[in-house]
C-alpha cells in the first residue's frame, strides 16, 4: 500500500457547507432496518413452511403396509367436483367379496376427481398359516394390463422421433415373420392395435411350453392370413411382444430399462417391475391361486413382457392409471394418450358373453387399450389373465375417474366391481354386478 505523499489543504471557511451527513445516515439507518425486516419475514416465511411441509408430512402417509392400506378417500382428492363414490358402500361390498372361497386375495383403487380417493386391499396373499394380510403395497402380476405399458412407451417414443407407428414392424422387430411377408405390410400401429391379420393366440401354447418367443415369432409365418393386416381384430400375446423388441432397437437399451427410464420412474411407481423377480423380492406379494390351491409362479409371460409381465401393488396400478387420465403431462402428453385411446379397429367375441360384458358396447382396440361405450359415455380399460392372476383397468376419461383391481386368483366375481363403480359414478341405481347376493 503506498502512502500519499500530497498534501491536504487547508479547510477554507469561506466555501458553501457540506451536506448534512446525518440525511445519509438516516437513510442508511433505514435501509438496514428494512434489510432486517426483510430478513425477519423471510425467516418467519420458511419457518411457516417448513412446518407446513412437516405437517403435509404427518399427514400423508409414508410408505409401508400399515399406513396405505386404508381408505384413502380423505387424503386423496386435491381438486374441486362432486363425490360420486359411496365408500362405505364400496368397502362393504369388497369385505363380502373377500369371503367367497373363490378369492384370495384382492385390491382395488379409485380415482374421482382426477386423484386416487381409495386404495385397499382384502384377504391374504395366500391361503394357508403363510397367509398375511393384502394391503396397498402388496405386489400382484398384471397380466395382459402390461399391453397398455408397450403402446405407451412405443407412442412416446414416437413422439421423440425415435421411431414411428407408421414403420413396418420388419424394421424394427425382425424376428416377427408374418405369412405373405406381411411383416413389411404390417406397422407398428397394427402390431399394437392386434390387427396384424393373424390367428387369435397364435402359437401361445408353445410359448407356456416353455420356447423362446423370438424362435417362436420366427415361423408364425407358417399359419394362413385371417385378412391383410389392418383388417381385422385378433388378438395376439407373442406377436405382440414384438413392441418389446422394438422398443430395445430403438431405444438401445433393454425393455425393462426403457420402462423404468420412461414411464414407471418419472411416475413414481415404486413397485413396478417387469420380471419374476421383481415380483418374488417384493416386501409383499400375492402367491397365484386356483380355486384355494396355491399355483407356482408361471414365467412363461414374464418371456413377454410387452405382453404380460408387469407387476405392481394397487397404489401404483392407480398411478399409472391416473396418468392415463391425464394426470402427469410431464411424462404423458396429450398427443401420445390421445394416440393410444383413439379406436382403431372392431373387436368381435364369438364366445357366450355374461351380462356385465354385454354392457360394454362398442368394442374396439386401440394401441393397448380396449374402448368401449357404458351408458352412452366412453370408456377405456383393459383386463388380464394369468395363471393364477387376474386383473382389470376401467375408467371414464373426460370425467377423470375410474377403478382398477389386482387379485391373486381365477375367480371371476371380482370383474363385476368395475361396473359397480362406474354406476356411482354416473349415479345410476345399485346392481349386484359381482353377484354376491346370490
Amino acid at each position: 500500500m503506498n502512502p500519499d505523499p500530497s498534501p491536504k489543504p487547508a479547510p477554507n471557511p469561506a466555501a458553501p457547507p457540506e451536506p448534512p451527513v446525518p440525511t445519509v445516515v438516516q437513510i442508511e439507518h433505514g435501509l438496514v432496518i428494512a434489510g432486517v425486516v426483510l430478513v425477519a419475514v423471510l425467516i418467519a416465511f420458511v419457518a411457516a413452511g417448513g412446518f407446513y411441509l412437516r405437517r403435509v408430512a404427518q399427514d400423508v402417509p409414508k410408505p409401508g403396509a400399515e399406513r396405505l392400506s386404508v381408505d384413502l378417500s380423505r387424503i386423496g382428492i386435491s381438486k374441486a367436483g362432486p363425490r360420486r363414490i359411496d365408500y362405505a358402500r364400496l368397502d362393504r361390498r369388497m369385505r363380502l367379496l373377500a369371503e367367497k372361497k373363490s378369492v384370495v386375495g384382492v385390491a382395488i383403487v379409485t380415482i374421482e376427481n382426477g386423484e386416487i380417493s381409495f386404495a385397499k386391499g382384502y384377504g391374504v396373499t395366500t391361503d394357508g398359516a403363510e397367509g398375511k394380510p393384502v394391503d396397498a403395497h402388496t405386489v400382484f402380476r398384471w397380466a395382459s394390463v402390461s399391453k397398455g405399458v408397450a403402446a405407451t412407451l412405443l407412442a412416446k417414443m414416437a413422439e421423440e422421433k425415435k421411431l414411428s407407428l407408421r414403420d413396418p414392424v420388419s424394421r424394427w422387430a425382425p424376428s416377427l415373420k408374418l405369412p405373405e411377408n406381411a411383416q413389411d405390410v404390417a406397422t407398428i400401429d397394427n402390431l399394437l392395435s392386434q390387427s396384424l391379420g393373424i390367428w387369435k393366440n397364435a402359437y401361445d401354447r408353445d410359448l407356456e411350453d416353455g420356447h423362446d418367443p423370438k424362435e417362436i415369432r420366427s415361423r408364425l409365418n407358417q399359419i394362413p392370413l385371417l385378412c391383410p393386416p389392418g383388417k381385422c381384430y385378433s388378438y395376439q400375446n407373442i406377436a405382440y411382444d414384438a413392441a418389446s423388441e422394438a422398443a430395445e432397437h430403438a431405444g438401445h437399451k433393454s425393455y425393462a430399462a426403457l420402462v423404468q427410464q420412461e414411464l414407471f420412474g418419472p411416475l413414481g411407481m415404486q413397485s413396478a417391475t417387469t420380471t419374476r423377480e421383481g415380483l418374488e423380492s417384493s416386501p409383499s406379494w400375492a402367491r397365484p391361486h386356483t380355486g384355494r390351491r396355491e399355483l407356482k409362479v408361471a414365467d412363461a409371460y414374464y418371456r413377454t413382457p410387452a405382453a404380460g409381465g408387469v407387476n405392481s401393488s394397487i397404489i401404483d396400478l392407480g398411478i399409472w392409471m391416473r396418468a392415463q387420465m391425464g394426470g402427469a403431462p410431464r411424462v404423458l402428453s396429450k398427443r401420445v394418450l390421445r394416440e393410444i385411446h383413439s379406436p382403431r379397429i372392431r373387436t368381435f367375441s364369438i364366445h357366450r358373453q355374461r351380462e356385465l360384458d354385454q354392457s360394454l358396447k362398442e368394442a374396439s382396440y386401440g394401441l393397448g387399450w380396449r374402448i368401449w361405450h357404458y351408458q352412452g359415455r366412453q370408456v377405456i380399460g383393459h383386463r388380464g389373465a394369468v395363471d393364477g392372476y387376474r386383473s382389470l383397468i376401467l375408467f371414464d376419461p373426460l370425467l377423470k375417474a375410474g377403478v382398477g383391481m389386482l387379485w391373486n386368483s381365477t375367480a371371476v366375481e371380482p370383474t363385476g366391481m368395475q361396473l359397480e363403480v362406474m354406476d356411482m359414478l354416473y349415479n345410476l341405481p345399485f346392481k349386484d354386478w359381482m353377484e354376491l347376493d346370490k
